[in-house]
């Protein structure tokens, strides 16, 4: 099953790509919740390049690694990547009149609902759409 999240950015395509791929940029943005932060990144944005987002609590109380490989980057408008768990992921970026149109769609997993984990992708590009604009 897929499931596909979309925003509206009022930025500039170039801007957005950067901000969704600078390491720097990710652990300001790259959270689901209030409760949550990234506290390390490290980006190879390559076809066959990794990631890895260091996701954690800020009680300390858990953490993760969110990693995966590059297999598509289109700059400035299309990224694919496979989650070290085999799971697909495809962002799309499209300049539109007054921003960027951002869509993600990405390879649902079985521990959380489809509605818990939409609601927890699209928080998190939520994140990505307020840093955005407000870095501006």
């Amino acid at each position: 099953m897929k499931i596909s999240i979309e925003a509206h950015i009022e930025q500039e395509i170039e801007a957005v790509w950067w901000a969704w791929n600078d390491p720097d940029c990710i652990a300001r943005w790259n959270a689901a919740s209030s409760d949550w932060h990234t506290t390390g990144s490290r980006v190879d944005l390559v076809v066959g390049g990794r990631f890895c987002h260091h996701m954690a609590a800020k009680d300390g109380s858990a953490g993760f690694d969110f990693t995966g490989t590059f297999t598509r980057v289109e700059a400035p408008t299309r990224l694919s990547f496979v989650m070290d768990d085999g799971r697909e992921v495809d962002v799309q970026f499209a300049s539109e009149p007054g921003g960027t149109w951002v869509q993600e769609t990405f390879d649902a997993e079985t521990s959380h609902t489809p509605a818990q984990q939409q609601a927890g992708w699209q928080g998190i590009l939520d994140n990505f759409k307020r840093y955005v604009e407000a870095a501006g």
